[in-house]
């Protein structure tokens, strides 16, 4: 059986894919992702043995502009991105029984799907991004503000007609071009009725009862196996556990690392912090701090006293499953919910508002480092699972041999 998965985003929407990927060749399935061109993805799926086809420009330089981009570019991107997924993934599909995208701004491959007679399949790693009478839709930046009062119902009406006004032309100028009919509600028809939700069910739930027919596999999990550098290990050793700063592929708040180390070191902690997309540093000299490129997450966060963040799908998750307790300063997107989330359980903090002062990340992490939330981030840890990747790739392979609609797991 062949795979094609599909995404387009950061190294939050790419890895996932990179575990199931994994899982699928393991189980004797041929995989391949599409996905961008950055760098890290290149490195990232070449280092797990998968074939990485290019889709569409660097998500970096297009989210770390000099300026960000106006109205006019992004409505032409969004016409150039559609055309491009119907190009480089429907040459990708060729051959394939499956063809699984994630992210909403995959608009093109169940059209593609269809075109091949081929099986689609759409997920999600976060339960906010579906609607459902319970939650409303994340909120979407540079929206106008919905009307006060709606109901989620209402609001996610809403959501789908903005989402068709922005992708419903593109889309259904390159179905025409295909002889396929024309869709009048874009959104609902890349999740389908029967989206799959890639999340551990204790930190990311879907609540029932609910109108779409959700498939729960499980967060996708690609294990890190990379030793950490000799130069962060022997800070680690040299002292109690450090808290971890990063902000992953976001743009961060101005002078977020000069705040959050002087909050750190006001606990009494040393701190290690993650440049990423941001490019955090430290700008003193003084030797309890340390800045880290890209490592093994996966391996630090165990050794770690705390991990402040942006909230992200998979840095949220990668804590919760080491235990460590969590500061998260959500930005955007997804992001409030993973904050609400960790608060609920009891595994961290969220800290209110997207821009922190050095006195309101402190006290965060006074709640962060305390007693009582380290034990529960540890009991947490012990409850959450690891296997998600591997029964969505079961799925994919049980589903594609019987022709039906997937079973929830």
């Amino acid at each position: 059986m062949r795979v094609l998965l599909s995404t387009y985003g950061s190294r939050g929407d790419v890895e996932p894919l990179v575990g199931l990927a994994v899982r699928l060749r393991a189980l004797g399935a041929d995989a391949r992702v599409c996905a961008p061109p950055d760098e890290e993805f290149a490195e990232l799926l070449a280092g797990a043995g998968v074939e990485l086809v290019p889709l569409g420009k660097p998500v970096r330089t297009f989210m770390h502009g000099a300026t960000p981009p106006s109205a006019a570019e992004l409505a032409r991107l969004r016409i150039e991105m559609v055309a491009e997924q119907f190009d480089t993934v429907a040459a990708a599909a060729e051959g394939c029984d499956v063809l699984v995208a994630a992210g909403l701004a995959q608009v093109a491959a169940r059209s593609v799907a269809e075109r091949l007679g081929i099986r689609y399949v759409y997920a999600s790693y976060h339960p906010v991004s579906l609607p459902s009478p319970h939650h409303p839709p994340a909120p979407r930046e540079g929206w106008p503000p919905p009307p006060e009062g709606a109901d989620n119902r209402t609001l996610w009406d809403l959501d789908a007609r903005g989402i068709t006004e922005l992708f419903g032309d593109a889309l259904n100028i390159r179905r025409a071009s295909l002889g396929l009919p024309p869709v009048d509600n874009v959104r609902d028809h890349v999740f389908t009725g029967e989206p799959w939700l890639a999340t551990d069910p204790v930190l990311g739930p879907w609540r029932e009862p609910a109108d779409l027919g959700v498939v729960r596999t499980g967060a996708w999990i690609l294990p890190d196996g990379r030793p950490l550098p000799e130069r962060l290990v022997a800070f680690l050793e040299a002292g109690a556990p450090p808290v971890y700063l990063g902000f992953g592929s976001m743009r961060a708040p101005e002078g977020l690392a000069r705040v959050a180390v002087e909050a750190i070191r006001s606990r009494g902690r040393r701190a290690v912090v993650s440049r990423g997309w941001a490019d955090l540093a430290v700008l003193d000299d003084r030797d309890d701090c340390l800045v880290v490129g890209e490592v093994n997450q996966q391996a630090l966060f165990g050794r770690v006293a705390a991990v402040v963040h942006h909230g992200g799908a998979g840095t949220t998750a990668t804590a919760a499953r080491a235990g460590a307790p969590q500061v998260v300063v959500p930005q955007m997107v997804d992001q409030p919910y993973w904050a609400a989330r960790v608060t609920a359980l009891g595994i961290g903090v969220a800290h209110d508002g997207p821009t922190p002062t050095a006195a309101s990340l402190s006290a965060a992490l006074g709640t962060a480092l305390s007693a009582g939330t380290r034990a529960r981030a540890r009991a947490v840890a012990d409850t959450l699972r690891t296997d998600g990747a591997e029964v969505a790739a079961k799925l994919l392979l049980d589903t594609a041999t019987r022709g039906g609609p997937a079973p929830s797991a």
